[in-house]
């Protein structure tokens, strides 16, 4: 069970990293039971045209639909503009010889559904839905498809549903990022409440140890009292040790809330930290190559750290530059590369040291060798981390 939970696990970041890589804020079941559907739906259509169509167009029409499907088990790549047209393309072939009732005009549903909910530009919705409506009317015009209005009216349906995944996904994105927000002011707020404690209690307990030590002083100096003295030094000694012991805790539960509250990103965490800064406006494209569980948590976390800071020098001093970031996790270890163009005004002010010092003191933390710099009419920033997890 532990190896079958781990081979699903790992299915489901790829799948999860090509969604994100794609430009696609969809969970990673929502990609594979659309193409299930899709699926489902082009057997049943060939099963129903298994007499009237010859073998060509059949295994032509099965071939468009699981094309995208095998491209990206090659690639890693998922592409919704190739898994459309081939939707359309398969619809198309097979209402080449409509039947009653038939299940082809639903792959149109599936593209004007998955138009709406993933493409980012008006006429690209318009266009796909503009497309499966046509070959609708084409087919029943020309090859006699009964129900033409019905299966129009359906794309239509499609589409809305698709617009609404869209909506929802985008307000669901949005409270995640007031969720995290309002987190993080709470752990800040929490901080600042702890701190203030910490200072009233060492603020206090000093006070009184200084009063009883005071208090020794001139009983041993003015009274010759050992025993006054010996007194006074006792009740600074407990008030000490119980100062420490409110100080232990109240640190401790100052250590202990950001551990409770969230896990620290990990090298898993890039692909999402990439999108975030897509979608935030920065052209940003990312590869990820090899297999991510062979990086270690704290190399993991450095190499996060190091991605989110170049990120953050590229808006800060190449704004409206392309960047490219490019992991490769092997098992000699990892190696990450930022890269992105280097305008003159950039390379004038490329020695200012905008957060350099940072990721090469992360960077020595893991044993890593770090490079940045200009390279070219590129800033490069390179980190190889060897001896990667096996």
């Amino acid at each position: 069970m532990p190896v079958l939970e781990i081979l699903v696990d790992r299915f489901r970041a790829r799948v999860q990293v090509s969604l994100t890589r794609a430009g696609l804020s969809l969970p990673w079941w929502g990609a594979l039971c659309a193409s299930a559907v899709s699926f489902v739906f082009t057997t049943v259509a060939l099963v129903q045209r298994d007499a009237l169509l010859p073998p060509q167009p059949i295994a032509l029409a099965g071939l468009v639909v699981i094309a995208p499907s095998l491209i990206w088990t090659i690639t890693d790549w998922i592409m919704p503009w190739v898994r459309m047209t081939a939707l359309i393309t398969a619809a198309s072939i097979l209402l080449l010889q409509p039947v009653l009732p038939d299940f082809a005009p639903l792959l149109l549903l599936v593209a004007a559904t998955e138009a709406g909910s993933v493409l980012r530009t008006t006429w690209g919705i318009v266009l796909v839905t503009g497309a499966g409506e046509a070959v609708l009317v084409v087919a029943g015009i020309w090859g006699g498809l009964v129900g033409v209005p019905v299966y129009m009216v359906s794309i239509l349906l499609g589409l809305s549903g698709g617009l609404m995944v869209r909506w929802y996904t985008r307000v669901l994105d949005a409270e995640r990022v007031n969720r995290d927000a309002s987190r993080d002011k709470a752990l800040l707020a929490e901080r600042q409440r702890i701190a203030r404690e910490v200072h009233d209690v060492v603020g206090h307990s000093l006070s009184i140890t200084l009063l009883h030590l005071t208090g020794a002083r001139r009983a041993l100096q003015q009274d010759r009292d050992v025993d006054e003295a010996i007194e006074a030094l006792t009740e600074a000694e407990q008030v000490g040790r119980a100062a420490m012991a409110d100080i232990r805790r109240t640190v401790g539960l100052l250590a202990d809330t950001p551990s409770g509250s969230t896990p620290l990103p990990g090298v898993e965490d890039i692909a999402t930290l990439v999108e975030r800064t897509r979608v935030a406006g920065l052209a940003v494209r990312y590869t990820q190559e090899g297999d991510l569980g062979r990086v270690g948590a704290s190399e993991g976390l450095g190499l996060y750290r190091i991605v989110q800071e170049s990120l953050v020098n590229v808006v800060k001093h190449a704004p409206g530059a392309t960047a490219e970031v490019r992991l490769n996790a092997g098992r000699s270890g990892a190696k990450l590369v930022v890269s992105n163009p280097l305008p003159a005004a950039a390379r004038r002010t490329s020695e200012d040291g905008s957060g350099l010092a940072g990721m090469a003191v992360r960077a020595a933390q893991l044993g890593a060798r770090l490079s940045a710099g200009p390279s070219g009419k590129q800033w490069v920033v390179e980190v190889t981390v060897p001896g990667a997890k096996p």
